[in-house]
Formats: structure tokens, sequence, C-alpha cells
């Protein structure tokens, strides 16, 4: 064997390595685009209905609060939109998911494709966010007028829901594998909804609920998002080290929840 055949055949194992590399990633590219046209275009077009209650679920907590507060907490309400918005479309998940999984079979057919649950689930949660773009556009414009970020108040408010999206599949994905009824799986959505973003201080700073009961509140991961978007905005003064916690416990929330995904959800029915 001559030194340029083993050049040729290196070069040939790059080009096959490459090769499949970028179909792989092709086929990751249209795995999330077939989630898109399905889970949310398809229904975006033929029932634009429901667009009224994406954009009408943060904004109607949000009018509720800016009315009581005379306007005076209308930044922190922008911002519980937001929170709201990014934690119910992953939570939307479940009942998405479970309704394709129950009435349509389709997580078995995914299950023997190549395609990984973790591509599914991030695909479908990409479908989730594009449905929830009226909600987010409209804050964004509210934002953009009553709202004042520095540039790292900008990444940390987009840290924050990064990772309150990110949670919030986790959740949804988990007890989608586990449902076997739509109706319980929508009950259990809007539950889950209720509970962490609009019962915990979301949409108003912690220091309105009376002490004794502001200890309750940090049983939820929205709790902690909220205080930091909060602090970034400059409508609640976090101490560094205050910050510092937030952040570990939001991270090692998400962090958690996946691995409990990765371990307990049901992909694969026994």
């Amino acid at each position: 064997m001559t030194y340029s055949s083993i050049l040729r055949g290196g070069k040939q194992v790059n080009d096959s390595v490459r090769g499949h590399q970028s179909l792989r990633r092709r086929n990751i590219f249209s795995q999330i685009l077939a989630s898109i046209l399905v889970n949310s275009i398809y229904e975006m077009q033929n029932f634009p209905v429901v667009l009224i209650n994406t954009v009408l679920s943060p904004l109607s907590f949000l009018l509720v609060i800016v009315f009581v507060s005379h306007g005076s907490l209308l930044g922190e309400a922008i911002q519980g939109g937001f929170i709201m918005s990014m934690f119910s479309a992953g939570i939307g998940l479940q009942g998405d998911l479970s309704h394709l999984k129950n009435d349509f079979k389709l997580q078995d057919m995914v299950v023997s494709s190549p395609t990984s649950w973790q591509s599914y689930m991030f695909g479908m949660a990409i479908s989730e966010l594009v449905y929830s773009l009226p909600a987010l556009v409209v804050l964004g414009v509210l934002a953009y007028y009553f709202m004042s970020l520095s540039v790292f108040g900008l990444l940390a408010f987009a840290g924050v829901l990064i990772l309150m999206f990110l949670t919030s599949i986790a959740i949804g994905f988990t007890l989608s594998t586990f449902s076997t009824d739509i109706v319980q799986s929508f009950a259990f959505s809007r539950l889950i909804s209720t509970l962490f973003s609009t019962i915990p201080p979301v949409y108003y700073p912690i220091t309105y609920i009376p002490l004794p009961y502001r200890y309750v509140a940090y049983l939820s991961p929205t709790t902690y998002a909220a205080e930091l978007a909060q602090n970034a905005a400059g409508y609640l003064p976090l101490s560094s080290t205050n910050a510092t916690l937030d952040w570990i416990v939001l991270i090692a929330v998400t962090v958690s929840l996946f691995l409990v995904a990765s371990t307990k959800a049901r992909w694969v029915e026994i």
C-alpha cells in the first residue's frame, strides 16, 4: 500500500463522515420543519380563532395588574406576560403530544424511526414557540415603548425566558408520555399553567406578598425567573448573592427536569 493510497483512503473516510453529518443536520432540520407545519402553521391557517386565545391569555392578566396598580406595575406586568407566554408554550407540549400519541399513534411511528426523542421534543417545542409568536410580538411592542433595558439587562431577561421555556418543555414532554387521554392532558396543562404562571408573583414584585406567605411563592421556579427579570429591568433590586442564588436555582431546576425527562419519560410503551 502506497502513501498516496493511504491519503486517498483517509480523504474518502473524511468525506463520508462529513456527508453523514450533513445528512443528519438536514434530517433534523426537516423534522423541526415538519413539526412546525403540522403543529402550528396548519392550525393557525385553518383555525385563526386560536390566535386570539394565544394573545389574550398573557394580556388579560397584564391589563388587570395595570388597572389595579394604576399603571405603576406596567413594566413588571409586561415581563410577566413574557414569562407566562414562554412557560405556557412549553407546557402546551403536553396536550399536543398526548393528542398526537393517543389519537394518531405518532409517537409509535417516531419511535420506530431514526428520530430521537430529543429531536422530536425540540421540534415540537419550536412549533409551540411559533404558535406563541403573536403574543410575543404584541408583548415585544409594549416592551419597546414602556420598558428600558440595558444590554446586560436584555441578555439576562432573554436568558430567563429561555430557561423558563426549557423548564416547561421538560415538564410537558414528560407528562405527555404518561397521559392516556387528551382531556386529562389538557386538564393537567391548564392546572400547571395556573399554578406556575398566575398564582406566583410573576406579574408583580414578590414584595407585594406578606412575608409569612412569601416563602410559599419560592416553591415555584417562575418566582425566581420573575425576580431575575425584574432585577434586570431595575424594578426589584437584588443583591449579587440573591441574584446568583436565583440563577443557580433556576438552572438546577431546568437541568433536573431534563434528567427526569431523559430517565423517567415513557418514550417506548411497555
